[in-house]
């Protein structure tokens, strides 16, 4: 029988919303498997949705480069531990260094780009600010042919977008819309067999509980599939600017199709000890709290 740690139950916790007992049972249930443990909360307690793993809580910046012609478009993230330095300027000197030489060589493998000087330029600005300075990934998209566009919100939220026609202010629009709406596939159609397979069988359950004969069940299920479908895929959605346009029609309209699109969100999937700094700085002067 696997272990279930304080961690995964609290994991669980702070994905579902759902009581510690409850919880702790669901993931005996399934052996520590916890995207398991989800389902059958769904199916068994009514459970709606469950927030993704990872807490995004690491600090830093999320810098974007397009080629010229358009075709070419890269995201890059650098890291800092505080909001403070992420806004210092040595940090975005450094960030924006890494992020042209990035482009420039059109390297996505950050053990390469950092090889040599960019490291050592890293290793003294940790130094300098006393804090962890790290270059965690590379995003890019395009090809030849094809339209790029990016979107940056705040210096936190990241967008790419590829399209088979339009322009630039069409997929920055676009590039926003991710942004803001976060959706996971272009269509319905890119949705993975897995996950499809697992929200009908999350659906099934629920409204096998409403006591209505099977056919009313089956119309049911394929009603609210749909609509899942339609709430994660990107073309389907209401388009942020004019919600009585879906995204499909507003690319459609302007001549153009989405390919692909890419969405970087700073410290996302990175767990980060919560600090209580009150305490520290009482206990680092002998006072109890």
């Amino acid at each position: 029988m696997a272990t279930i740690t304080a961690g995964l139950v609290k994991e669980l916790r702070e994905r579902t919303g759902l009581g510690m007992m409850e919880c702790k049972k669901a993931l005996v249930e399934t052996e520590g498997n916890i995207e398991e443990a989800i389902d059958n909360l769904r199916k068994n307690s009514g459970l709606k949705a469950a927030k993704k793993a990872g807490r995004v809580a690491a600090e830093g910046i999320v810098l974007t480069r397009v080629s010229e012609d358009g075709t070419f478009g890269m995201i890059v993230e650098i890291n800092s531990e505080t909001d403070f330095v992420a806004r210092d300027d040595n940090f975005l000197g450094f960030a924006e260094a890494v992020t042209d030489a990035a482009f420039a060589q059109r390297q996505s493998d950050v053990a390469v780009l950092m090889a040599g000087e960019l490291e050592a330029r890293r290793e003294a600005l940790v130094q300098k600010i006393g804090e962890n300075i790290a270059v965690r990934r590379i995003a890019t998209i395009g090809a030849e042919g094809s339209t790029v566009a990016a979107y940056v919100h705040g210096g936190r939220i990241a967008v790419l977008v590829e399209m088979a026609g339009g322009n630039a202010d069409l997929g920055r629009d676009v590039a926003m819309h991710v942004a803001a709406i976060n959706p996971q596939y272009v269509s319905a159609e890119q949705v993975p067999s897995d996950v499809l397979d697992r929200e009908k069988e999350v659906v099934k359950a629920q409204s096998e509980g409403s006591n209505k004969p099977a056919e009313i069940i089956e119309k049911m299920v394929q009603g609210r599939i749909k609509k899942f479908l339609a709430e994660i895929s990107l073309v389907e959605q209401p388009f942020v600017k004019d919600p009585d346009t879906k995204v499909g029609a507003l690319l459609k309209a302007a001549g153009a199709a989405m390919i692909g699109f890419t969405r970087v969100e700073v410290g996302e999937g990175i767990e980060k000890e919560e600090v209580d700094f009150a305490k520290e700085v009482a206990e680092a002067a002998g006072v109890k709290k």
